[in-house]
C-alpha cells in the first residue's frame, strides 16, 4: 500500500488548507487511517484520525478547528484545516493501519505566516 500526502502549504493565520491522501489501495478495508504531524524538533504527533465505521477523534489542539473524512470512492482522506495558527506548522503525515501492518505517505509541509 502506497498513500500520496497532499495539499501542504503556506498559509496565512486565520486562513484554510486542506490536505488529501490518496491510498494505491481501496481504504474501506483499512481498520483506521490519519494524520499525524511533526514540527522541527518535537515528536511526531497524532492529529486526527477515522476508522472504517468513520469514527472520527482529534487532538485537543485542533478541536474544532479541523475536520477529517474519508471518500471510499476515491480511496482518499482528507483533513480540512480552518483557523491556522502558527503552532500547526509541521510536517503532516498520513497514516494507515490494516490488518495489523502500518503504512505511512511521505509528508506534506504546512507552513502558517503569523
Amino acid at each position: 500500500v502506497q498513500l500520496q500526502a497532499s495539499g501542504g502549504g503556506l498559509v496565512q493565520a486565520g486562513g484554510s488548507l486542506r490536505l488529501s491522501c490518496a491510498a494505491s489501495a481501496g481504504i474501506s478495508s483499512f481498520n483506521v487511517m490519519g494524520w499525524y504531524r511533526q514540527a522541527p524538533g518535537k515528536q511526531r504527533e497524532l492529529v486526527a484520525l477515522i476508522t472504517s465505521s468513520s469514527s472520527t477523534d482529534y487532538a485537543d489542539s485542533v478541536k474544532g478547528r479541523f475536520t477529517i473524512s474519508r471518500d471510499n470512492a476515491k480511496n482518499t482522506v482528507y483533513l480540512e484545516m480552518n483557523s491556522l495558527r502558527p503552532d500547526d506548522t509541521a510536517v503532516y503525515y498520513c497514516k494507515a493501519v490494516k490488518t495489523g501492518r502500518v503504512y505511512w505517505g511521505q509528508g506534506t509541509l504546512v507552513t502558517v505566516s503569523s
